[in-house]
This record gives structure tokens, sequence and C-alpha cells, in this order.
């Protein structure tokens, strides 16, 4: 078993990456569903929810059905990220998280997420202000460095376990190479094996398959790994590498009453969530990801994203199990640099 402070985790955790604009309570929750063991909030700015901004504070919203779920903040400001934290903390979500790893623009720019790399003492700096501000767990996202020349991942790891926080997770790569390249996981298991590591380490980055997460983990030895891109459009990846790392054996890939019936599920919690509009149109991002590999479906994707209906739109599903019944899938290889994201 794994322990972040008071959270029992299966002994492999397999974690949902926090992803801006993906990682909301309806894509979660049919991760959960199908065998995600943790998860995270999209991150939210410390600023943000200090000036009560509305988009801010509706990323706090939690369910208890997705136990354990941690909420993820991020700022370059020790006063803010404590104030936040205190915030975070009356929500009560099971535990923080800090993302120290971004490297979008906006994100750089305001001395945040990524750029923290720069000034370790500044990372541990803020990272102290939200432990001693919170009592929930605290862990923390980040990379390995901000470049190649400066990569920090180690000296990282040491001073935040210093400060108290319970697991890190690790993006394998630096902020320089953005989602690009290969994620290098050797820096990943060199922290495991950090005689002074005690918590839980989680790798991230490149995680497509079944065969490279039991890759992965017997050859870096980490807690867990963190799965972002993969997810999108498939959820069904945490029960397939659940199930092959425990028989040796693939799962048969969903079939389209399957992807359908997922499909259906998000649009349900999507239009309860964010209202019947808002909801629809939320959901509209997400078919070419469910119903990839389908031949000749642009006409039926197309006609997902312009009806204004939950009615029209389960007609249309209803057309496409007719018109696919029977299809035999592909097992699932993510195209990852297809998929962007503003993620650690």
């Amino acid at each position: 078993m794994v322990k972040i402070g008071n959270i029992t985790l299966p002994g492999f955790t397999l974690l949902l990456a926090p992803m801006e604009d993906v990682s909301d309570p309806p894509f979660r929750a049919v991760c959960k569903a199908n065998g995600a063991d943790l998860m995270f909030t999209e991150f939210i700015s410390s600023e943000g929810l200090i000036r009560d901004a509305i988009k801010s504070k509706q990323k706090l919203d939690i369910f208890d059905y997705e136990r354990p779920v941690g909420i993820q903040i991020f700022g370059g400001d020790e006063e803010a990220m404590a104030l936040s934290a205190k915030i975070v903390d009356a929500v009560q979500p099971d535990l923080v998280d800090i993302n120290f790893g971004c490297p979008v623009k906006k994100v750089v720019f305001k001395g945040a997420g990524a750029a923290v790399l720069k000034d370790v003492d500044l990372m541990v700096r803020l990272t102290d202000a939200v432990v001693r501000s919170t009592s929930l767990p605290v862990t923390v996202k980040t990379r390995l460095g901000w470049d190649d020349a400066s990569i920090n991942i180690m000296e990282v790891a040491e001073r935040l376990q210093d400060v108290g926080i319970k697991a890190l997770s690790i993006h394998g790569r630096t902020r320089s190479q953005m989602y690009k390249g290969e994620a290098d996981w050797t820096w990943i298991g060199k922290v495991k094996e950090n005689p002074r590591i005690q918590i839980p380490i989680f790798g991230n980055g490149d995680i497509d398959s079944p065969e490279k997460a039991l890759e992965y983990k017997n050859r870096y030895g980490v807690d867990g790994i963190m799965i972002g891109r993969a997810a999108i459009g498939y959820p069904w990846i945490f029960n397939e590498i659940k199930y092959f790392l425990n028989t040796g054996q693939h799962l048969s890939p969903p079939t389209i009453e399957q992807r359908v019936e997922v499909i259906r599920q998000h649009l349900l919690r999507s239009v309860e969530w964010k209202g019947l509009i808002p909801g629809i149109n939320e959901m509209r991002r997400h078919y070419t990801n469910y119903l990839k590999g389908l031949p000749n479906i642009k006409e039926y994707r197309l006609k997902l994203v312009t009806v204004k209906s939950v009615e029209e739109i389960n007609d249309i599903l209803n057309e496409i199990i007719k018109i696919y019944s029977g299809y035999q899938f592909e097992r699932r290889m993510v195209e990852m640099n297809d998929l962007e994201y503003s993620c650690g």
C-alpha cells in the first residue's frame, strides 16, 4: 500500500494528472469509474482564489464519489499561497497539491508553475507556507528542472520532503521541453532510489499503454504513475493497465456500445454540473477523442457539435451504435504530440 499522510492507496497507484480545461468533475467522474485511484482538480490560481474569481472558485467543486481527490494550486507569492491553502482546507479535499511544473507562458511569466524551478529557495518557502497553512497532506507536482543545463530535481525532492510534503509527482521533462520529445524517466528513478527520500514518488510522462506502464514500474521502481493525455477520450486506460499488471493479459478494447455509454455519462455529469447549454458546449471538445478510430465518423462528429439538446445528442449516439455495432477497435496507442494541455 502507498500512504500519503492518512490516505491509503493501492500498492501501485494510478493517478489522473491535473489538466487545465480537461480535469473537471465530469471528466474525473468517468476516469474514477474506470479505475483511477487518485485524481486532482484543474490547477487553481492562488491569486484567483483570494480575489474570489468565479472560475477559480468553481474549480474547488469536488464530490464524494471522487475521493480520494486533491485540489491543486499554483502561485509565486508566499502570502497568497498560504491564504489559498486555507481556502482549500475549508473545502475538505483529501490533500492539497502544489503545481511547480506548468510550463505555459501565462503561468511562467507570473513567476509560478515551472518558473519556480529557477529558484529552489523560493520553492521551499512557498511549499512551507502551504504546509503550515493547512491540516491536509501537501503534495507537489514538478519537472526535472528549467532546462537540460539546470536539472535540479534531486535537490528539489530532498528539500521539499524536509519541509513536509507527503508525496512528489515528477514529470520527466524540463520546462524548456514543454511537451515535446521523450520524457526522461532516469531522473525519476534516481530520485526514487535516493536513500534520503522516504515519501512516495510518482512518475509522469509518455505513459500511453499497459506495456509501458509495466516496463516503467519495473525499471524505475516508482510508487505509481500519473496519466494525463492518454486518458483524454480514453478513461479505460486505468483499468487496462491494472488488468495487465495483474494478469499479463490485455482487456479487450471498449466496444462502440461501451464508448457511447461513457459519452452519455460524461455528458450527463457535464450538464448537471455546468447547466444545460454550457454542459453541452463543454462536451463538444471530447467527441473526437472518444470516437477516434471509427471510419467515416466525421459526419456524426459534426452533428454532435452542432445540435443543442441532450435528446438530439442521444439520437445521434443511437445512430452511431446502430451503424458501428460489432466494429472491432484496435488497442489504442495515443498520439501524444497531438494532444496539448496545460499541466505540469
